[in-house]
């Protein structure tokens, strides 16, 4: 794409290809705090549904999170907007007390539970956000900023759970210069939220550093091209797990434990499979919650170097689990059964605590 077509407005049949697949459901929700992004987001849906017929029920929700004094202002103009456009709209609050550390992170949780909530009422499906290609390049450099392992740089899926539900991001692969052009084309206004620009927050350090790192060739189009490229190595590296999972294990696996392995068949594994099918056993039978992908990693070398040198037994716990290998002249047995309540106090009083989700990596 030209740099001048990266900056064209976005056309009918375009339209048409962003929401595709979704005319089935029920209903959509939209998710519009009125800056240029999600105005567009509004836009753009408005058009779809009068082109077509037989579209969802839209409904356009506004999350005021009450952090600034325009926050309430901006939530009426997108319900004028809304109507103008002649769709439904909602505001929704975050209520009680901010909590002083992790703001952001915070808020998205509040604002993604209350969007959830809207579109339950609802009786909605999906749950759409406006999320851009300079959203993406941005969120593959914060990943490897924090270590992600191969989950993490896959980074934001076009499609993703939500709950019950699901989240929807049709402009994935669109430049915010394109949404900001078709909102110039047809002279709709939007709100300018000062946080984007607060150099206290990494991801507007990040953005900071786009102009120097694109003239390096790290443009947003290549860094979401990465991100698509390591979500399909993730759906295959998933796959060979499922795969592994089915074939390793010495029957079903019981909620409590133990999920027992054979030891030399697990030892066999590409080590990336095998870290994997460990961290889905510990999250299944443990009960703390999830951990940094070296917590999982540190566990998978030292139970590798416990065969490596013959170690007749080895025991360590993790996430309230108990992963326990050992070997004798008949065979090699791995098992993940709960620790004992005396250790998981113990972790409890200060001791480490190591666990992974069922499959991915926290770190993302």
């Amino acid at each position: 794409m030209s740099a001048a077509d990266d900056a064209a407005p976005i056309s009918a049949d375009e339209i048409e290809s962003l929401f595709a697949g979704l005319n089935a459901s029920p209903g959509l929700v939209l998710a519009v705090s009125g800056g240029p992004d999600s105005t567009a987001l509004l836009l753009l849906a408005a058009r779809w549904k009068k082109q077509g017929k037989r579209r969802p029920k839209l409904l356009a929700v506004t999350i005021d999170h009450g952090l600034r004094p325009d926050s309430r202002r901006e939530a009426l103009a997108v319900k004028r907007l809304a109507r103008t456009l002649g769709m439904p709209h909602r505001t929704m609050k975050w209520n009680g007390p901010k909590p002083a550390t992790a703001l952001q992170e915070r808020a998205r949780e509040a604002r993604y539970a209350l969007l959830a909530d809207a579109a339950r009422k609802a009786h909605a499906r999906h749950v759409l956000t406006a999320h851009t290609l300079d959203d993406q390049a941005e969120t593959v450099l914060l990943r490897m900023a924090r270590g992600s392992g191969v989950a993490g740089l896959a980074a934001m899926a076009p499609v993703a759970p939500l709950g019950d539900l699901f989240l929807v991001r049709p402009f994935l692969d669109l430049s915010k210069a394109r949404l900001l052009a078709t909102l110039a084309a047809e002279d709709i206004a939007f709100a300018d939220d000062p946080s984007n620009r607060d150099p206290r927050f990494t991801r507007v350090r990040l953005r900071g550093l786009m102009p120097a790192l694109e003239r390096e060739g790290f443009t947003a189009r290549r860094l979401g091209q990465l991100a698509r490229r390591v979500r399909r190595a993730e759906r295959a590296i998933e796959t060979v797990v499922d795969i592994a999972a089915a074939r390793l294990s010495v029957g079903a696996w019981p909620r409590r434990g133990p999920i027992v392995f054979d030891g030399g068949t697990f030892a066999r594994l590409p080590a990336e499979v095998a870290l994997r099918l460990l961290g889905r056993a510990v999250a299944w039978v443990g009960d703390e919650g999830p951990v940094e992908l070296g917590k999982l990693e540190a566990l998978f070398e030292a139970l590798a170097a416990a065969r490596d040198n013959r170690s007749a037994r080895f025991r360590r716990t993790l996430a309230g689990a108990m992963v326990t290998a050992s070997v004798t002249t008949a065979n090699e047995r791995l098992a993940v059964e709960r620790a004992p309540a005396r250790r998981r106090q113990g972790r409890r009083r200060g001791l480490s605590r190591e666990q992974t989700p069922v499959h991915q990596p926290a770190v993302k």
